[in-house]
């Protein structure tokens, strides 16, 4: 670094240094690097002091100096798992912040053994990028206590066990009167593992922390999914009275978009209606048969600013999480269900882009506005449907249908141009009475008029992507990288055994997929080669570099049409109000470099929410199933694995698994590569995809486990199977076992 002219370095001088520094610096490396010396140290600590005053320092262990909001050198960390990599995480065992937690890489040394989740360790902390460290081990701490959530239920000799809702968990966890508190049995409840780890009858101990409605109350399936993936679900107080204060917008500098007949299109148990659309044919003499389209989204910016109560919260919830008996919205109920709701008849704000399409479903042009709109009324997509083919049109408004449903079949036309990945993977739905009772389990419905509105916000999320590059704006993206390679090759292998072809080596493009779907559309394969397909796929995530979205062919995505439940939306809309100079709300000074620290919390945060939705559904359709257990259901293979077969039934889309131990005698090899068990004596191939007939064994509504026995099903080896099947003679008999081994080497 070159030196400033004067004795003392500049303020600018002094934040380069530290900021380009991997760890805290003290007074006398500035003074050697500056060279700063006799009384001019003085005036070095004097400047130091005032910089920490304002906050563009932080003085912290021995003095050294960081910039604002930098761990400290030294610090404790705990482990919170491991990455992609298998290389070991951690986060500041005192972080209490709002904020992006900071990302820790432990180097692990080869003494004390692998850390674990929960483990804590005093480390030397070396900054790489903002948020994100390398840390290297000073002196492994005691483990903190474990926190597990369970059923409390009383054994004979007047103890409590705590049966864990986590499938994973291995045993019951002992309860001592003494630590039971006020846990009746049934109660859910969560316990910290004590230090007496074991007791007589070799289980591990545990004390009740907190108590929780009973797992009779089938709303507790949500609680326990909320309680286990640290979901928060309470609003601080502060951020409530943000919301309850909020205010309706008048018109102001806003654009009127009042006289536009805008309608939203939802489910029917929807609440928050946070887009609108609407479609006319174009005018232009010049775009015969093309289309005007109006897509208007809750203006969520104009009520949470960056940094205030509302936009902390939103961030550490990073989206709304949705299940079977409730909502834990991203935003307070004032402002979700009530001020961004574009509910009919009333006046919003919106954040709108007008685009104009060509007859072939191309884009022309595109603006973005703030406006003020008023929704002519709330339709269904079922309702909209039956409508569209000539059914009951009662309640939706005249000549609104048919120009966005022309529109919207030039859109389709125009994804098939591009070759849009189109798998068809059904969603499970599951309706429950007021009570919390399952009424019904079943698929949900894909109607064009679901796809209406995806081709209309994909449009629009693409319109958003595009503005913010030509502003030279950061850019919230949704990425979704190609296949890797690897798993191409694996799927290729399976779709051989089912006699489709998948040429190995070649540049693969959505249409490559696509084809292949186009092969075993209504054919016994076609779901299990859909979620092949699917498994095959990177995961989708948010970064401020943009890599493309493989899935839908596009080069830039960015979502927009959201901001009520993604607070990815909202950050584009803050970066297109600023882009496009459309008033307050905008991005505030520094976020740009926090875009990727950000991108990693939401994207874990809808990881996340995906995790608990998906097993709260399970345990849902575990209680449904309770009672029948001992019926016969037909299903197919899933999932292989060296521990077992997962059967997804096709009644009711529950999956359950099938232990290795049950399977009919013999010694199972698993073919990892070809997703095969085939037994080494009497060559039965249990594979990916085949048809079988199962007994429901068990049903855990606890942790939304199904236990199954096959009856039928599997097939002998094909050729070219990597199973060897090798006929030595029966198995060898297990004590007891009747010849029944299920075992696998």
């Amino acid at each position: 670094m070159a030196r400033p002219s004067g004795p003392v370095p500049t303020r600018e001088a002094i934040l380069e240094f530290v900021q380009s520094s991997p760890t805290p610096v003290g007074r006398r490396e500035l003074a050697k690097a500056f060279d700063v010396r006799g009384p001019d140290r003085a005036e070095l600590r004097r400047v130091l002091k005032e910089m920490a005053d304002e906050g563009l320092l932080d003085f912290g262990r021995r003095r050294k100096v960081a910039t604002p909001g930098a761990l400290p050198e030294v610090t404790v960390v705990e482990v919170t798992g491991t990455d992609d990599d298998g290389e070991t995480l951690a986060r500041p065992a005192a972080w209490k912040d709002d904020g992006p937690t900071p990302v820790i890489l432990i180097v692990e040394d080869r003494r004390g053994g692998a850390l674990g989740p929960g483990d804590r360790a005093l480390v030397r902390l070396e900054r790489r990028a903002e948020n994100r460290y390398v840390a290297r081990i000073i002196r492994r701490l005691t483990r903190s206590a474990p926190r597990i959530l369970g059923i409390y239920e009383r054994a004979e000799d007047g103890s409590g066990r705590v049966r864990p809702t986590d499938k994973k968990a291995r045993s019951e966890i002992v309860v001592d009167r003494r630590d039971a508190g006020d846990a009746a049995p049934g109660d859910l409840v969560t316990i910290e593992l004590l230090a007496r780890s074991r007791n007589r009858l070799g289980l591990p101990a545990g004390r009740v922390i907190e108590r929780f409605a009973g797992i009779a109350d089938p709303k507790s399936f949500s609680r326990i999914a909320i309680q286990e993936h640290d979901i928060p679900d309470v609003f601080p107080e502060e951020t409530l009275a943000l919301a309850d204060k909020a205010k309706p917008v008048a018109l102001g500098k806003r654009e009127d978009l009042r006289h536009v007949p805008l309608v939203t299109i939802d489910g029917e148990d929807a609440r928050d209606f946070d887009d609108a659309v609407f479609a006319t044919a174009d005018d232009d003499p010049a775009n015969a048969g093309g289309f005007r389209l109006l897509v208007a989204i809750a203006d969520v910016a104009h009520y949470a600013h960056p940094g205030d109560a509302l936009d902390r919260e939103a961030l550490k919830r990073g989206n709304s999480v949705y299940f079977p008996d409730r909502v834990v919205p991203m935003l307070p109920e004032a402002l979700s269900n009530g001020l961004c709701s574009l509910r009919p008849d009333e006046d919003r704000a919106c954040m709108a882009v007008e685009i104009v399409i060509e007859a072939d479903g191309r884009k022309r042009t595109h603006r973005f506005t703030r406006g003020l709109m008023r929704s002519r009324a709330r339709l269904t997509y079922r309702q909209v449907q039956t409508a569209a083919d000539g059914g009951d049109a009662t309640g939706v408004p005249e000549g609104i249908l048919e120009p966005l449903y022309a529109a919207f079949r030039a859109l389709r036309r125009e994804r098939e141009r591009r070759g849009a990945l189109d798998l068809e993977i059904p969603e499970k739905r599951v309706i429950l009475d007021d009570a919390g009772n399952v009424v019904e389990i079943g698929v949900r419905e894909h109607l064009d008029a679901h796809m209406l509105i995806e081709e209309f916000m994909v449009l629009a999320n693409v319109c958003a992507a595009e503005t913010l590059e030509a502003r030279r704006q950061p850019c919230m993206y949704r990425v979704h990288e190609s296949p890797d390679p690897e798993r191409v090759n694996a799927l290729a292998d399976v779709l051989e055994g089912l006699g489709i072809a998948l040429a190995r080596g070649q540049v693969i493009r959505p249409k490559t997929f696509n084809g292949v779907l186009a092969k075993v559309r209504g054919q016994p394969a076609e779901r299990m080669v859909n979620e092949m397909i699917l498994r095959a796929q990177a995961q989708a995530h948010y970064a401020p570099a943009n890599a493309g979205h493989f899935g839908l062919g596009l080069a830039r995505y960015a979502h927009f049409t959201s901001p009520i439940r993604r607070y990815s939306d909202l950050l584009v809309h803050r970066a297109l109000i600023r882009g496009l100079r459309l008033g307050d709300g905008a991005l505030g000074d520094g976020d740009d470099e926090k875009f990727a620290d950000w991108g990693e919390h939401i994207s874990a945060t809808e990881r996340r929410a995906a995790a608990a939705e998906r097993q709260t559904v399970d345990r849902y359709l575990a209680r449904h199933l309770a009672d029948r257990i001992g019926g016969q259901f037909d299903g197919r293979i899933n999932g292989v694995t060296r521990f077992g077969l997962f059967i997804t039934l096709s009644e009711t889309g529950a999956d359950g698994l099938v232990p290795i131990r049950s399977l009919p005698d013999d010694y199972y090899d698993h073919d990892e590569a070809r997703h095969t068990l085939t037994g080494r004596f009497h060559g039965r191939v249990y594979r990916l995809g085949d048809p079988v007939e199962v007994r429901l064994v068990d049903a855990d509504p606890i942790s939304g486990a199904l236990g199954l026995e096959i009856l039928a099903g599997g097939s002998a080896p094909t050729p070219g199977s990597s199973g060897r099947v090798r006929r030595r003679g029966p198995p060898p008999k297990r004590p007891g076992s009747g010849g029944r081994t299920g075992r696998r080497r």
